[in-house]
């Protein structure tokens, strides 16, 4: 999200929002979008720096509310109240260290500027509202 936003070259109406774990901070924008782009660590057992692009549909979901301050995106999107839902697509790379660490292992920091294109690329202004 952050290199996204320092880029500065973002379709028109497109905003960043960079919520780590808390995405009941992201109710207010899921309340308005109408695409949603997603962006994490997703270990699907390719090689460290693997990219991957994914229909939210498509992904697994926890099946059990861990806590409070853990919901999920389907839960979150289920609190908007909405019966339009988002297009929601998920880009997941790779991890090559899963820790405490923000910083980005070798293989991940060398896909951070494909996986930036393939973010704008998908955002590309093919809707008004995005997240």
């Amino acid at each position: 999200a952050q290199a996204l936003i320092e880029r500065g070259d973002l379709p028109l109406g497109t905003e960043v929002w960079d919520i780590g774990t808390a995405l009941l901070d992201a109710l207010p924008a899921l309340e308005k979008a109408d695409r949603v782009i997603v962006v994490d660590a997703m270990m699907a057992g390719g090689l460290p720096g693997t990219i991957y692009r994914v229909p939210f549909d498509q992904c697994r979901r926890p099946r059990t509310l861990a806590s409070l301050h853990g919901f999920d995106l389907s839960r979150v999107m289920a609190l908007t109240g909405r019966s339009d839902r988002p297009e929601v697509m998920v880009f997941g790379v790779e991890p090559g260290l899963m820790n405490w660490s923000m910083d980005l292992s070798e293989p991940v920091a060398t896909a951070m500027p494909a996986l930036l294109e393939a973010v704008l690329n998908e955002a590309g202004g093919k809707a008004e509202n995005q997240v």
